[in-house]
């Protein structure tokens, strides 16, 4: 695509109360360039001030704020250009405003106090220091804080406007994620309040979320806009599900027990880089037995582990068809299912009493990717030697495997597990085995570069892009809560590059809107779709023609979409290129170029763009039929008449009709004239038809037949006064005559040989 931008803003980091200034250059000058904050077009104001000389356009931004931190956009027709102002603040340090330092009160019952406590401070302070606002730059006296809700609860966003010095109530608009105005979504969950103190003279704003649910989570903004100031203030809010009992790691997928004393005891499943901790065993009893699930925030990429109750997963898989296996495995975190099924199903339950072995290895280990692990037996024979095996291949000493003889203990050491240690091990000692599978588990998936909301036309390319915390990573795709499958790769493709992982649909439809979502089992991130009708702009449109034999015509036209097509008719219909009739689409420029033009070719010429209601048209006329029209003019002017209007109260004083109010008015004016006619009607000023005398007496105008550029034309076909023409006679109507309509009516006959008029007084009684 080709950018309408020979020079495009770049990101700029600016200094807090200093300006920043971003300029662009377009093709050509002329061209209509548009300016956006945060998904808002921005209006021209003392803060925001924008010029434009010829091609190349500015926007300055004055007395910098952190709230100015967001990402802006420059637009000329279909180009969109994304750049960020980044404000830091000043190198030396300020002191702490009141309201920062002052205390946030004590937690109420409220589901959420964070939000609650942050405004109350600020309303505190502002209201025990009026003549030194929070917030200088903006309108803001305080801002709407970022939240944090359970499910189901409530919790209400605060921001006040100081109103002393504005002269009527400041407009304030509320927003979910860059479009969606929640304006239009008040009802049972959702509620807007406004009030007024007359004795601080500030204005407050709420936005109440009544009992929430997981999908309010995101991203939110607050737009407060006066006569010529306007300020915004993001915010985000947190909906976590509700908690229960449990206190273990979301990844405890199995319970590993050790001896102390002769007893048991339980611990966590992650295995610790101690010493003491890697050694330690797995009751296989209990194996695969989850202790928590997943609470995730539902904000926009963050995942979080809290507890949960029990969940059996050795029973699930053993219940589920093996179509479900995937969707349990992603769901609590377990990487190649199958293959630990298949590997836990051989080990046996019952082992003979071995003679070689004081204490055998257990069925099963488990550690995390990158950990170290300490797998560990007891011989009976204090001196006699051990061979450790993986997958039934010898293991030798290296780095990474270490082997350890202390008395009657062997111990095989494997430091930074990878997915490549997931294997079946063995420990020989003469002709006795004892084996044990290790299962090296990866850490979740964490999305550290959430999705971002799009705006597209129909027909446009969407790329949807997020990256997470490993390579390689597995992730789900939903949209609006569906999963989207591989097998709808014909819609949708998935792409991953290293840690980032894409979602793409070539071509985008009205359907495609929507919320889609990027899952791992360790975090969720949304974004919005939202995929607009396309908008064309016509830049410079076909012009008439007029062309002697055998030169060139070309047709030209320019739109602002280069992959618009379109179709050309001559009289309508289509024309087919040939030798002589050439047909081209360059860029934005369509043409249609016409060779040895003849007089066939005059015609109505139209460029059609497919897929909108446009029509370009233009009109081809031949010099040498031009030539002969005009002849025949010189001729008819010897053997035609003169127009003539043939009125039977012309001549009469005075020329007047009377109509009563409200009813119908029609009056039939005769005509004659050689060639026909053309008929003019229009409602004279008599007071520009008139020229005064000397002595203060009226006489017409000498040159009262012109068409004074203070008359009304008459010439619509329909209406309540309209005009209709015919071969020997045209018809003046009103329907339902209004006091209005009284005056001076004129109708003028012209054709090549001379002229007539006539001046007929309409008077509503």
């Amino acid at each position: 695509l080709v950018s309408a931008f020979t020079k495009k803003p770049k990101t700029t980091e600016v200094t807090a109360g200093n300006t920043a200034v971003f300029e662009a250059e377009t093709e050509k000058s002329g061209i209509k360039v548009k300016w956006q904050r945060a998904g808002t077009e921005i209006t021209e104001s003392e803060k925001y001030v924008i010029k434009t000389e010829g091609n190349k356009h500015s926007l300055t931004i004055n007395n910098v704020g952190k709230e100015d931190d967001v990402t802006y956009a420059v637009i000329a027709g279909s180009s969109k250009v994304k750049f960020e102002l980044k404000v830091k603040e000043p190198e030396k340090s300020e002191a702490v405003t009141p309201a920062e330092a002052a205390p946030a009160p004590a937690a109420s019952e409220s589901p959420a106090p964070p939000a609650e406590s942050s405004q109350n401070t600020e309303v505190l302070s502002a209201e025990t220091h009026p003549e030194e606002p929070p917030d200088p730059i903006g309108l803001f006296v305080a801002r709407p804080q970022d939240g944090e809700v359970t499910v189901g609860g409530n919790i209400t966003f605060t921001a006040k406007v100081a109103g002393e010095s504005l002269l009527k109530k400041p407009s304030v608009k509320w927003f979910k994620g860059k479009w969606m105005d929640l304006g239009s979504k008040v009802g049972k969950h959702l509620q807007l309040h406004d009030s007024y103190d007359r004795n601080t003279k500030v204005y407050t704003f709420e936005m109440e979320i009544i009992e929430a649910n997981m999908t309010f989570a995101g991203g939110y903004r607050c737009e407060v806009s006066t006569k010529d100031k306007f300020d915004s203030s993001n915010f985000s809010l947190t909906v976590n599900e509700a908690p229960v009992s449990g206190d273990l790691d979301i990844r405890a997928a199995f319970r590993r027990t050790s001896l102390a004393g002769g007893g048991r005891r339980m611990t966590s499943a992650f295995l610790s880089t101690e010493g003491h901790d890697d050694g330690a065993e797995f009751n296989f009893s209990s194996l695969l037995k989850k202790s928590t699930q997943t609470l995730i925030p539902f904000c926009r990429g963050e995942g979080k582990s809290e507890s949960q109750s029990d969940v059996d997963v050795w029973d699930i898989l053993r219940k589920a068809p093996p179509t479900e296996y995937e969707k349990i495995a992603f769901q609590y975190g377990i990487t190649d299912l199958r293959g630990m099924l298949k590997r836990l199903k051989r080990i046996k339950k019952e082992e003979k009493k071995s003679t070689a072995f004081l204490k055998k290895l257990d069925p099963a280990y488990q550690v995390d990717k990158g950990q170290k692990i300490k797998l560990m037996v007891e011989v009976a024979n204090p001196d006699a030697d051990v061979k450790w095996l993986k997958n039934g291949q010898e293991i030798q000493v290296s780095g990474r495997y270490i082997f350890e003889a202390i008395g009657n203990k062997r111990i095989l050491t494997i430091n930074h597990c990878s997915l490549a240690d997931d294997a079946a091990y063995e420990c020989v000692v003469g002709d006795e085995k004892s084996f044990t599978e290790l299962f090296v588990k990866e850490p979740p998936i964490l999305i550290t570069h959430p999705l971002e909301d799009q705006m597209v036309m129909v027909g446009e390319r969407v790329e949807f892009e997020c990256e997470v915390s490993e390579e390689g990573a597995t992730v789900k795709w939903e949209k609006d809560g569906i999963e989207l499958t591989r097998e709808e790769t014909f819609k949708y493709r998935f792409k991953k590059d290293g840690k980032k992982q894409y979602l793409i649909i070539n071509e985008s439809t009205k359907e495609d809107s929507g919320h889609y979502t990027v899952k791992t089992n360790g975090g969720i991130s949304v974004a919005e779709l939202i995929v607009q009708e396309k908008k064309l702009e016509v830049y410079q449109s076909i012009a008439d023609l007029t062309v002697k034999a055998r030169d060139q015509a070309v047709f030209k036209c320019e739109v602002s979409d280069e992959n618009v097509k379109g179709i050309w008719l001559k009289n309508g219909k289509e024309v087919i290129p040939d030798e002589r009739i050439k047909i081209s689409h360059i860029g934005r420029i369509h043409k249609l170029t016409i060779e040895d033009v003849t007089p066939e070719d005059e015609a109505d010429y139209s460029f059609i763009p497919q897929g909108f209601a446009y029509n370009l048209s233009a009109k081809l006329q031949f010099l040498g039929k031009l030539l002969k029209l005009y002849l025949k003019l010189i001729f008819s002017i010897f053997t035609t008449e003169p127009p003539k209007i043939h009125l039977d109260c012309l001549g009469q004083s005075p020329d007047t009709i009377v109509v009563v109010a409200g009813n119908k008015l029609r009056l039939d004016v005769p005509v004659s004239g050689d060639p026909t006619p053309t008929v003019i009607w229009q409602k004279v000023n008599k007071r520009n038809d008139l020229l005064r005398n000397s002595d203060d007496s009226m006489t017409p105008s000498e040159n009262s037949s012109d068409l004074s550029t203070d008359n009304k034309l008459l010439f619509e076909s329909e209406g309540r006064v309209r005009v209709e023409m015919h071969e020997d006679h045209c018809v003046f109507i009103i329907e339902g005559a209004e006091k209005e309509d009284e005056g001076v009516y004129r109708v003028i006959l012209k054709n090549p040989v001379g002229e007539d008029k006539a001046d007929i007084t309409v008077k509503v009684i």
